[in-house]
């Protein structure tokens, strides 16, 4: 079985001001049968889904959740998790059979369990209720065998695998050993027990002065034996030994380290400590949940770790996980249909039946995202260009009209080319709610205003060029739909818009006549820059670094509002605002 969906009615993030209303959750989010990995920007509600997963069902480690107001949304003084799961098989449908639904009819039909959990606060006074599952909207109280069966495996972000991993009571890695089939059941009889009996008599030998040369231990318990007999009698005698010899102590003094490793840091730790916990989920001959919950999964791990790790836990096909991260390496290497968004309180899964992005473009866009791609999944705001030139010039003009784009969480993404559907569709929704991360899209209009007709190069017809581009800007701009909107070029290219800028021709003219020193750039600019773009010999990206780093530290644009508004680079200026909500 695994956790098929959640929803959630005024817990945390996830809740409204509205009466509350059974028929109508405040969060609906599904899950996969493997891997989920919720990302996201701080705050965005990760950690509240995890933990609503963990206050209905407990973990295997008893970490401690205790409600307070905080958990409530706003001044509601009601909260609701709902959990569903799904795929039970016979084995574990038999833990659950008084609590069960179930889908289909006839032989058709197939068995889910629903988990209710509900708090309210009277009197300033919370009252949370118990775990309750079942067919009605109230359900009905688990046993406490059955909630056995459902508790998870939960890892915390910036986890202490090092004290999770060396010997102490109730050590977690006794508990993981514990329950598996080398030990579950095995208390007496075990071959450690006869071990641990065997070392416990060679203990008492030493201390007795027997089969050791070293009489340091006999002397030791002489001087004990003479100090206890001044108290009682000459018939007193101490005994030395291991303290109990039961399987769950022996197991209690184990410590899991890697071989021939010395030292090791935390990242190695951390990496041993999933190990042991996955263990723990493939346990054999269990017909419980195998659900383990990791938040941060990145913790400790060196970027090329990140990645390993998620390949290997994409490849679990018997367990399911639920994962947070805030990295972009780790994300990269997860598939699409494995990703859930949360952002504007709310969550949404990337699968293809969630998305308007076209299925062959899965895969593509799986092959497009590295590391430095993927940010556009944890960012507030997002612009996408076809090129370098754009990609470098953006960041600086927009601290040129006084907006960081750092600081407002905007990724500036170059997908290389002009097919924008390929990647910004997966922001699209084919259900409400829609999302609200804002998505620009900058691409040129492509309208050649200059053309090559027996190897010279001609002005176009400057009515043709009108109507082409009246007709391309008017495709373009079609495209925009919902939190995706498309800001093309009012002119052939980045570049020739730019130069016919009031505000930067004068300064791509200089830069030109750095770049391409050997050009004529006084007597007709315009002609020469469609010489290049039409032999396609400019140096877009030498210009672009060349133009920001004067757009950033040698003049500012937003004092010229008004004549900004019919600049030709104010599709650039209106993509900024759009993508930093401005």
């Amino acid at each position: 079985m695994y956790l098929q969906n959640i929803k959630l009615w005024n817990f945390r993030k996830y809740g409204s001001n509205e009466a509350f209303d059974l028929t109508s959750s405040n969060l609906n989010l599904n899950f996969t049968k493997g891997v989920n990995v919720l990302i996201g920007e701080n705050d965005s509600g990760k950690t509240a889904i995890i933990d609503a997963i963990k206050l209905v069902l407990k973990t295997h480690s008893y970490e401690w959740m205790r409600i307070d107001k905080d958990d409530f949304y706003g001044n509601s003084d009601k909260f609701r998790i709902e959990l569903l799961f799904k795929d039970l098989s016979i084995e574990e449908a038999k833990n659950f059979t008084e609590w069960l639904s179930w889908e289909g009819e006839g032989e058709d039909a197939v068995p889910t369990l629903k988990l209710v959990y509900e708090a309210n606060i009277r009197s300033e006074r919370i009252i949370p209720s118990d775990v309750k599952a079942g067919l009605s909207e109230e359900g009905y109280l688990l046993t406490s065998e059955a909630k056995e069966y459902l508790k998870v495996t939960y890892l915390k972000p910036l986890r202490d695998a090092k004290t999770e991993l060396i010997p102490k009571k109730n050590s977690r890695l006794s508990q993981i050993f514990q329950e598996h089939e080398a030990f579950k059941g095995r208390d007496k009889g075990h071959p450690l027990k006869t071990i641990f009996e065997e070392f416990e008599e060679r203990i008492g030998y030493y201390f007795e002065g027997r089969e050791f040369e070293d009489q340091k231990g006999k002397e030791l318990k002489k001087e004990i034996d003479g100090y206890l007999q001044s108290f009682y009698d000459a018939t007193k005698e101490t005994e030395i030994k291991v303290s109990e010899g039961k399987l769950k102590s022996i197991l209690e003094k184990l410590e899991l380290l890697v071989k021939d490793e010395i030292n090791v840091g935390l990242g190695t730790l951390n990496r041993l400590f999933m190990a042991s916990e996955l263990l723990h989920l493939n346990k054999k001959d269990y017909d419980g949940l195998r659900l383990g919950l990791i938040e941060e999964l990145e913790a400790h791990l060196h970027p090329q770790a990140q990645m390993q790790v998620i390949e290997s836990l994409q490849k679990q096909k018997d367990i399911q996980l639920i994962l947070t991260t805030h990295s972009p390496n780790l994300a990269s290497k997860v598939e699409l249909e494995n990703i859930i968004l949360c952002e504007s309180n709310n969550a949404f899964p990337l699968g293809r039946e969630y998305t308007k992005l076209d299925n062959n473009d899965y895969i593509f866009l799986e092959k497009f995202l590295d590391t430095t791609k993927a940010n556009l999944f944890f960012a507030k705001g997002i612009i996408m260009v076809e090129g370098w030139a754009e990609e470098i010039l953006l960041p600086s003009l927009a601290k040129s009209i006084g907006i960081d784009l750092t600081v407002k969480g905007v990724s500036v993404v170059n997908i290389g080319h002009t097919g924008f559907d390929h990647y910004s569709k997966i922001f699209l929704r084919n259900n409400t709610p829609d999302m609200s991360i804002p998505v620009a899209v900058i691409t040129d209009s492509d309208v050649k205003e200059y053309e090559i007709i027996n190897d010279e190069i001609q002005k176009r017809n400057s009515d043709t060029i009108s109507l082409e581009n009246e007709q391309k800007l008017t495709d373009l701009n079609g495209k925009s739909e919902n939190n995706i909107q498309y800001f093309p070029a009012p002119n052939w290219t980045l570049e020739y818009s730019l130069l016919k800028s009031k505000f930067l021709n004068s300064s791509l003219i200089e830069v030109l006549k750095n770049v391409h020193s050997g050009t004529n750039w006084d007597e007709d600019s315009e002609k020469e820059l469609a010489k290049k773009l039409l032999n396609k010999g400019l140096k877009k990206s030498d210009i672009a670094y060349k133009l920001a780093d004067k757009a950033e530290n040698s003049f500012c644009i937003n004092k010229s509002n008004g004549a900004l508004e019919t600049d030709s680079i104010n599709y650039l200026i209106k993509a900024i605002r759009y993508a930093t909500r401005n």
